[in-house]
């Protein structure tokens, strides 16, 4: 089993993937009086096919250990999907880029405090994954008609440390 090093989520490194989610360098603006700062236009929704709608769930997470034995990445051709969390614990995040075989050997990122992800429409990805303890998030993504859930299961699973 070949094991993926997870590594420290930043905008660069994520970048061809989706958006990070975070206050630090996002552009803002005083707003409500000056008693409110706007971090503004942090990620790009996505939603496509006929009769597709923005839409906001609440998911609860229980914590997965480390180290993970990753079997399935998904994606969803119709819209991105975006994970903020609204407690501090860190969460993993894995994504995979495409080739004409499937999904490209994974990459794994661990946010730090206040970070979240927008993962770009398409884009092959693991599941909601908590660490350390039960964690709450605010997903946006696509609702509406029409497929919007492909899943892979690799051959050999990868080891994720």
């Amino acid at each position: 089993m070949k094991e993926i090093e997870i590594k420290p989520l930043t905008r660069e490194a994520f970048a061809p993937f989706g958006d990070v989610i975070e206050t630090e360098n996002a552009h803002s603006f005083p707003i409500n009086g000056g008693k409110c700062t706007r971090y503004h236009d942090l990620a790009k929704i996505e939603t496509a096919g006929d009769k597709g709608r923005p839409m906001i769930s609440l998911v609860r997470g229980e914590p997965y250990p480390l180290p993970l034995k990753l079997t399935m990445v998904e994606r969803h051709p119709l819209g991105s999907q975006a994970f903020i969390p609204l407690t501090d614990n860190p969460f993993l995040v894995v994504v995979s880029g495409e080739t004409k075989e499937g999904p490209s050997e994974p990459i794994a990122f661990r946010t730090a405090p206040g970070q979240g992800v927008n993962i770009a429409r398409n884009v092959w990805h693991g599941i909601l994954t908590p660490l350390d303890d039960v964690s709450d998030f605010a997903v946006v993504d696509r609702g509406g008609e029409g497929v919007n859930l492909e899943e892979h299961f690799f051959e050999e699973p990868f080891l994720l440390r």
